[in-house]
């Protein structure tokens, strides 16, 4: 898969927790840090998400904000 987002990780589900509508995916990236993403509960059926899987966390966004 090619993609115009240069911040790709790699990192294994860790946990799913459904929702009515969206769901989130934790993901373990390693050193101790975890992404959470939520996501439709249609986009998880389509990538028949499961936790172990190897997956890749993509993050796109126009404004990054960091805080101190």
């Amino acid at each position: 898969m090619k993609l115009s987002a240069r911040n790709q990780i790699s990192g294994t589900i860790t946990a799913i927790t459904p929702g009515a509508v969206n769901g989130t995916v934790k993901v373990d990236i390693g050193g101790g840090n975890i992404v959470t993403a939520a996501i439709t509960e249609e986009a998880i059926a389509e990538l028949a998400l499961a936790v172990g899987d190897i997956v890749t966390v993509v993050v796109k966004a126009s404004d990054v904000l960091i805080g101190k």
